[in-house]
């Protein structure tokens, strides 16, 4: 039984590209949508918003002869590829899938629109939700939070490389410790990059919750979807 009604699931786009990090690892990207697809159908409405770090990241392969709102505009462009390509994986194991974009972008993706959004998640379907916020300046990690908070999601739950939030980068801190829970007020203090400031300020202000969980521990998904101890909350 799930503890959740409806979530918001962030994906790095990096994970889509498997070992490499780069463009579409095929497998892997099925692996995390027949899991993705398994909350679907266990009733769980699912909202996605997927980074497009797998084939742009930004300002660090820019440059400094594009301006910052062109590299952004790239950035969104990368986040519709991938959610275009997971809205296949998805509808590839049964479960109804659509992609609204934050910027018109028909035919590829009918624009976002809170009530259709609402309504595709209470129908079923795992709705996408591609092209960050539709600004420039704005992380993944931002419209993540932003399009929980306008759907209704009970959560925020952001699938990373690691089992949770750390007080120091455990891989080159053998000693760093683990959170179970953490408050908002102390990532923005300690300076823990969970997500970016913005983010954690806009969960804070509206009461959203974050579960930071290994998108690579097989099942961590479903046991943090069940309630079960997984990952860090930020809360």
């Amino acid at each position: 039984m799930s503890a959740y009604r409806r979530i918001l699931l962030k994906l790095s786009g990096e994970a889509l590209g498997g070992e490499s990090g780069f463009g579409l690892d095929a497998k892997r990207a099925g692996e995390i949508a027949a899991e993705t697809a398994a909350l679907v159908r266990s009733g769980v409405q699912v909202g996605l918003v997927l980074g497009g770090g797998n084939y742009f990241r930004g300002v660090r392969d820019a440059g400094d002869k594009l301006e910052r709102t062109t590299v952004d505009a790239m950035g969104m462009l990368a986040t519709v590829i991938n959610a275009l390509a997971f809205r296949d994986l998805l509808r590839a194991e049964g479960v109804p899938a659509e992609t609204l974009s934050a910027i018109a972008m028909e035919p590829l993706a009918v624009r976002f629109d809170k009530e259709r959004a609402v309504a595709l998640l209470e129908a079923g379907t795992a709705t996408l939700f591609a092209a960050g916020t539709g600004n420039p300046y704005f992380s993944t990690d931002t419209a993540a939070s932003l399009r929980a908070i306008e759907i209704g999601a009970d959560i925020v739950m952001k699938a990373t490389k690691v089992d949770g939030v750390y007080d120091s980068d455990p891989k080159k801190n053998p000693a760093a410790k683990r959170y179970a829970k953490i408050t908002y007020a102390e990532v923005l203090e300690k300076g823990l990059g969970v997500m970016d400031a913005t983010a954690v300020a806009l969960c804070r202000e509206n009461r959203m919750p974050v579960l930071v969980f290994d998108l690579n521990d097989p099942g961590a998904m479903a046991r943090a979807v069940a309630g079960e101890s997984v990952g860090t909350l930020m809360s």
